[in-house]
């Protein structure tokens, strides 16, 4: 029994472990540095106002032609309505200072807007 135990435990194969969790500790140190790096380059990205206005206009303009389609398709328009108003929530939001504020309007709209997007997708079954 200590024969094999030590046979399974050859010099060789503790060396290709302790390779493989060396190299496992570089790509691990490596991939953490990048990661890092790209997510405070990228938070910079992100923080820009100009990014998160962006956004907004892209996901209000594509809001508005999803809850327009499914009315004209399902005639119902109620998911429209309750999503109108999440995106006007949203356009409003647009005129505050970046800030709290800002976020809790957009997030409160998003949040409203996805509620008349839900009942449009119900609507249209």
């Amino acid at each position: 029994m200590a024969t094999s135990f030590r046979s399974s435990l050859s010099t060789a194969r503790l060396d290709r472990i302790a390779i493989a969790i060396s190299g496992m500790c570089v790509a691990h140190c490596l991939g953490t540095a990048i990661l890092l790096g790209v997510l405070a380059s990228a938070g910079g990205i992100f923080d820009n106002p100009l990014f998160h206005e962006v956004g907004l206009v892209l996901a209000i303009l594509l809001g508005a032609v999803a809850l327009g389609h499914g009315a004209i398709a399902h005639g119902f328009m109620m998911p429209a309505a309750v999503g109108a108003l999440g995106l006007g929530i949203m356009a409003g939001a647009m005129t505050l200072d970046h800030g709290w504020q800002e976020s809790a309007y957009t997030l409160l709209g998003v949040a409203i807007l996805a509620l008349g997007h839900d009942l449009n997708h119900r609507a249209g079954r």
